[in-house]
């Protein structure tokens, strides 16, 4: 996945959502997402996931396309998940991460994760490309599409 984000830079622009090619990402798209940075009158920058694959419902044991972070984490997983992609905003630089989540659908897991900037102008960022990989918990690799390297 980095390595084809990191293809798609140009003279150091960061890629847009256009340039993104699912079918070059076939075995991470069920647990692929894309997250609209948003950003209100007042300046303030919030989250919301465009897109979310497949495999993320068994993780989130709910369908998470088109809520925003304080619709899908607790208050202290939202502030969270907002220092981690304010980081990605303010730098235009890829992060990643390990965060250990709870859910009724899988109980405990680690869920190792990336976020990517993506921007239309090359610059600022407006999107996120997102990759999460869940270890532990009751998830089955065939309901996520991971599979044991």
């Amino acid at each position: 996945m980095l390595a084809y984000w990191s293809s798609l830079r140009v003279d150091g622009r960061l890629p847009a959502r256009a340039q993104i090619d699912p079918r070059r990402l076939k075995s991470q798209l069920p647990t692929v997402s894309l997250i609209d940075v948003v950003r209100g009158e007042d300046g303030r920058v919030d989250y919301r996931q465009r897109l979310a694959g497949t495999g993320l419902f068994n993780v989130y044991g709910c369908e998470i396309t088109g809520r925003r972070l304080s619709d899908v984490y607790s208050e202290a997983d939202a502030a969270y998940w907002r220092e981690q992609l304010d980081g990605v905003v303010a730098s235009g630089r890829p992060a990643v991460g390990c965060q250990t989540i709870t859910t009724r659908s899988v109980g405990a897991c680690a869920l190792l994760w990336m976020r990517l900037p993506l921007a239309k102008d090359g610059r600022n960022v407006d999107m996120i490309l997102g990759y999460d990989s869940p270890v532990g918990g009751r998830i089955r690799t065939s309901e996520t599409g991971i599979r044991a390297a």
